[in-house]
Parts: C-alpha cells; structure tokens; sequence
C-alpha cells in the first residue's frame, strides 16, 4: 500500500513555472490525475479551498499543498521542482520544491501515520537538500519512499546509516545526485520518526521545566506533524523536556496523566479547537497558529519556558473551546470564529436532516399522505401481530378514514413517527452544535435547551442560530473568567452551563417569543386577507414566504395559513396549500440540481447534501436546504426566493389544488391537476438553481481575479 505513495511518474523536475501559485497547483492536481488517482477538477478545488484558508509556502524555499478530498481514490505524493521559484505565501521567500499530499476523504489509519511521517521529514534541510540534489525521477521517489516506508524501498538502508554517522546528510545539497547520498540524506530524514508524544533524547536540564505541546492544523495531515517536529528539535536543542499531541488525522495519542501533573507550561500551534483543553486548567499559556511553531520552534519554546516562572503570564481557562491568540495580530476575527460555529452548527444537524426526513418520505410512500393525520396513533397502538385497519381522521372535508390499512398503515406510520421525531431534534441541534463551535463542551446544553425554547415560542430555524449564538458567546465569556483553583473543574460542567441556560432561556421566554408570535399572527392576517383579491400574487407572497427561512416562523406562518384553510374544503384553499407544498419543495431541488451541473462550485460535502436533498425536496423537507443557506445565505436565499415566487405564482395560475398537507411528489394522487403542479415545480426548480448558480461563479471569478 506504502509504495504506491510516491512513484516516479509522480515526480517532475526542473519544470518552468506555468504561472503563479495557482498554475502550479493546476500543474500537481494534472500529474495526479493522470496516473488514476484523483478527479483532476476536484482535486484542484480541495488543493485550492486549502490554500486559500492557509498558505502553504515553508521556510526552507519549499510548499506543500496538501488536502483530503472524495475527489482522491487513492493517497498519492507528488513532487514539481521548479526551475525558477514561485511564490506559496512563505516569510523568506518563494518556494522551489513543491510537494503536494493529497489523501481520500476515507482514508484509513497507516495511509495518514506514513503522510505524517512525510511531513516532519520536511522540516529537516538535510532532507530538502537531497530532493534538490537528486537528479531523476526515480531517485527522488526512493527519497520518499525511505522515509514513509524504508523498510519497502529499494535503498540499501545499511549504506544509509553509515553515512548518516559519518555526516554525510548535511544542509548542504549534494555535489552528486547518487541514489547512495539521496539515501543517505533520506534516511537521516527519517531517522528520528517519534510518536506523537516523546521526550528528548538529550538529558534535560534538572531544573528546567517540562512543557507540553498541542499542534493541529484544519486538514490533519502536514503542518501538524511539522509544527510537532520544529518544537521537538527546538526543545532537544536547549535541553528542554518536551511531550508533544499531535491532534491531526492519524490519530491521538493523548498525554498521560503523570505527564500533565508534571507540566510547567502548555504550549498550542493550532488553526483549529483542540479538543481537551479543560485537562490543562490554570497552566500558563503559550498560543500561536500552527505555522508559527514550524519557523520559530525555538522562540515558542523560550516564551513557554518564560511563562513557566510568570505569576501573571496567560493560563488556560477551564472549559475554553477557543481562545484569542496572544498576538493581536494573529487572532481570529469574530465574523470568522461565528461563521466558523454555525458550520459546526450545521454540518452536526445534517444527520437529523436526512434521517428524519428521509423516513418521513418512506412513510408518506407506504402509508399514503393521511398518514401525517393518525401516525402517532397507529404507531403506539398497534403491533405487527395486530395490525390496523382503516384509521378515521379529520381532513379538510370532515371526518374520513385512511387511504390505507394492515402492514403498509403500520409500517408507514412506525417510519413517519421515527422520521418526525427526528425532525423534533433538527434546531436543538444546530443551535447546540453552534454554541459548542463557540464555547465547547460549556455551551452544548445551553444550546440544545435554547434550541428547545426556539421551537417552543415558534421562532424556528431563525431562532436556533439566535440562541446558539447567544448561548456560545455567554459561555465563552464565563470561560475567560479566572476562577479558583478548587472550582475550575466544576466551571465547564455545572457551573457555566447552568448560568448560561437561564440567560438565554429566559431571554427568550421573557422577550423574544411574544414578538415572534405576533409577527406570525400579523403574516397569517395578510395572507388571509388577500386571498379573494389577486390569487397569483398571493402565490408570489407564499412562494417567498416559504423559501425565506426553510422552516423558521416565516415559512411556518405560510404552511399553518394553508393547513388551517383545508378544513374549509374549497377550492382556494386546496390552491393555497398546493402552492405552499410546491414552493417549499424548490429549494431543496435547485440545490440538488445546482450541486449536480456545477460540482466545481461545492465542498465534497455540499455534494453528498446535493444527492440527499433530491428525496428530501421531492417529500416535501425543506429543511434539505438549510445546510446550503448556512453556509451561504446571500446567494442561495435570495435565488430559493426567487424560484419559489415563480412556483407559487404558477400554480395559482394553473389553478392547481392538493387537498394533502404534506408528502411532496409521493402524494400526486391527492393533487389536480398533476401535470400542473409538476410543471409549476419544474420551472420554480430551474429559476433558482440557475440562479445561484450564477451567483456562485461570479463570486467565485471575483475570488480568483482579487488572488
């Protein structure tokens, strides 16, 4: 498995520039590409994405683009050595060895510990000066090779380690591109290979300090293992002992207890939360971003052997998911840092997403759309040895009975219980899940309460990011609070979230939801009110209603107005409702659509939401969309809108009726006329996914023209 990591047909040396940095990357994701290891296109846009949030130019005249993408089938290193340097962002200049590690999104455990050996080989000169030195393809991937798995490559590893104790890997680039000095220099690369938490092997000073260390970079592959092993040489360099966790992708090894009780100082290079950090309370702190342990190990080192013997030196506050940087220059910016929540918000309420709805929909296709009316009821009430029998409810024309009866009623009724309960869980989640992007494990139950209380006052979708907002930025400031010693531990898990569920709960019971309910009730009005006036119109108005929160008070106004007038029995209000279920139904489809005719424009994982949200908006979920409009709710609310105005409009016009309240696509029987509604739905479906798709690669060009 190892020695398909680097082949020579990965390799090109002394190559012109094609132009900047993003030719060059081009440049690396085609050479992979060819040899049936990646999506050349997706590779690009993972290399790309990675770049453009990090750059990846080293010290040393070197770069290594890097990324972990489902556009890889299988890892692969490749290597470009420039004939004229390129600029990747580096302090001392452009960089003449490119290195780009590009891993699949699944990739397993020893795929990652190789690329990890890889990456603090490349902190060593002696290691890059053998890759400038070598002269073939082939030499080069043997250099490789001998450090991610010397034991299967072709080097003599004997010749090796005798020139190693002679000296002859040094700074120096060979005089002679040998394979025995490449081998040489490979070698002494991968000669110290340590775990993820070592100590040096010199004696350390009986009175100097011991230090811990955290690196971990957004990717996990190479800059956590770098920024490790520049800490690891600073440390045996001035006899320091040192304890390093790498929290990257190929696993933890977390310090020992014995180690963190013997522990001066806590130093942290990351980019991203490291997880754990409430283990450390009341250490000093030394907290850069990763890169910086990479160039300066040896400063990090000296400032947290100072911290040590500081009284009022920066400590570790208990429960802190996340902290400012000691550099004002270096912080993250709070419009970052709350973007940053909600996709954590998000991408932890995508499971709710497509489990509850997606058994919903299998619900309605068993059951028939009156399930909605009786599920819970069958559900509880009956078994698989006592099956029951045509259910009566009461629909839009009075008291009827259930299409269907016996083991389809059943089932269907068991998976659209299952399926709704799951939706229950849907702004718990996300407002939880943003407070712990803000505030870690403190602002979890603060958030799912708050979530709770959103949906309790019918503040929805909406109301989850206000209180997930709120809840992570209350128990945020209870973590920068310097509490006693004895009472840092209960701060993380009694105490601030205690203090913040009363704060944001009772903001929120004392003076958001009448607000909400009023807005609701005054929506409800106005849609009443023009119903017998200008019934496309009131199309339009529902089209944008529907699409404007994907489930917030809004979108619930429009749907509960229509609910509520099926029980006259009309035919405005089976027009009414038609127009709410296909309205709603748009957004998820143009986003599914979108993701399907320009993959380039999504994440791997807005890709995956794109195959989800095909069922979910055919059933009727539009809360399918809601991971697309969280991550970018300029573009994608504003063209769903759009296309759900020409929806609403449409079927008013083709005097479309559904006397269903729910089921999407699955209850075409309860609709007239069909080929109306489909229509409708069709038009609504490509307004709005061309729409945002426009949207999306204008930004992007403008993206590419200010790089």
């Amino acid at each position: 498995m190892s020695a398909a990591l680097m082949a020579p047909e990965l390799v090109r040396l002394d190559v012109a520039p094609p132009g900047d940095k993003h030719a060059v990357i081009g440049m690396m994701a085609d050479i992979v590409a060819a040899t049936g290891r990646a999506e050349r296109d997706g590779l690009e846009a993972g290399l790309l994405k990675r770049e453009e949030s990090f750059a990846t130019g080293m010290p040393g005249g070197f770069a290594i683009p890097h990324c972990r993408t489902e556009a890889v089938h299988e890892a692969a290193l490749a290597l470009v050595r420039l004939s004229e340097p390129v600029d990747f962002g580096a302090a001392d200049g452009p960089a003449d060895l490119i290195i780009a590690i590009t891993a699949p999104a699944g990739t397993d455990d020893q795929h990652l510990k190789l690329l990890a050996q890889l990456s603090r080989a490349l902190i060593r000169p002696e290691f890059l000066a053998a890759l400038r030195g070598a002269s073939t393809p082939e030499e080069v991937s043997a250099l490789v090779m001998d450090v991610v798995a010397p034991e299967e490559s072709g080097n003599d590893a004997q010749a090796a380690g005798a020139a190693v104790g002679t000296g002859a890997a040094s700074t120096a680039a060979p005089t002679s591109g040998s394979a025995s000095a490449s081998a040489a220099a490979a070698s002494a690369a991968a000669s110290s290979t340590a775990p993820s938490s070592t100590a040096p092997s010199d004696e350390p000073s009986a009175d100097a300090p011991v230090l811990l260390a955290i690196t971990s970079c957004p990717t996990g592959i190479a800059h956590t293992y770098m920024a490790a092993e520049s800490l690891e040489n600073a440390a045996k360099d001035k006899g320091i002992e040192l304890h390093v966790e790498t929290q990257g992708s190929g696993g933890i090894t977390p310090f020992t207890d014995e180690q963190i009780a013997r522990a001066s100082a806590l130093i942290v290079a990351a980019d991203v939360n490291i997880s754990g950090r409430e283990r450390f309370a009341g250490l000093p702190l030394v907290e850069h971003p990763v890169k910086r342990a990479i160039s300066h190990g040896g400063e990090m080192i000296d400032e947290a052997v100072a911290a040590a013997s500081d009284p009022s030196a920066r400590r570790v506050q208990a429960g802190a998911a996340t902290s400012e940087k000691a550099e004002s220059g270096t912080s993250q910016s709070w419009p970052r840092r709350i973007q940053g929540a909600v996709m954590t918000g998000v991408s932890y309420m995508i499971p709710f997403v497509a489990a509850g709805g997606l058994l919903m929909a299998l619900g309605f296709l068993l059951a028939g759309f009156d399930v909605a009316f009786v599920a819970q009821d069958v559900a509880t009430g009956f078994s698989l040895s006592s099956l029951p029998g045509h259910q009566e409810y009461e629909g839009a024309t009075g008291m009827a009975q259930t299409e269907r009866a016996g083991l389809a009623l059943y089932l269907g009724a068991v998976l659209f219980t299952l399926g709704n309960l799951g939706m229950g869980f849907l702004v718990a989640a996300l407002s939880g899940y943003i407070a712990f992007g803000l505030a870690g494990r403190p602002g979890i139950a603060p958030g799912f309460i708050g979530g709770a209380v959103s949906v309790a006052v019918g503040a929805g979708f909406l109301g989850g990011l206000i209180t997930g907002l709120l809840a992570g930025l209350i128990a945020l400031w209870f973590t920068t609070l310097t509490p006693p010693r004895w009472l840092a531990g209960l701060m993380p898990v009694v105490i601030i979230p205690l203090l913040t569920t009363f704060v944001v709960g009772g903001l929120m019971l004392l003076f958001l939801g009448r607000p909400l309910a009023a807005l609701m009730t005054a929506l409800q009005d106005g849609l009443t009110g023009m119903s017998g006036s200008s019934a496309v119109l009131l199309g339009v108005i529902i089209g944008l209603m529907m699409c404007l929160d994907l489930g917030g008070p809004v979108n619930k106004a429009a749907y509960l107005f229509a609910t509520a007038g099926l029980s006259q029995g009309t035919e405005a209000a089976f027009e009414i409702m038609a127009a709410v279920m296909a309205a709603g139904m748009v957004p998820p489809l143009a986003m599914a659509l979108s993701t399907l005719v320009r993959r380039r424009l999504y994440s791997p994982v807005e890709r995956e939401n794109g195959t989800t949200a095909w069922l979910l908006g055919a059933a009727f979920i539009s809360e399918g969309a809601i991971p697309f409009a969280a991550a970018d709710p300029l573009r994608v609310i504003p063209s769903m809108m759009t296309g759900g105005a020409v929806t609403g409009a449409l079927i008013m016009a083709f005097g479309v009726g559904s006397q269903a309240p729910h089921g999407g696509i699955f209850v075409a029987f309860a609709i007239s006329p069909v080929w109306g509604f489909v229509l409708a739905l069709l038009v609504g479906t490509v307004v709005a996914a061309a729409l945002v798709t426009l949207l999306k690669e204008i930004g992007l060009r403008r993206q590419g023209a200010a790089a």
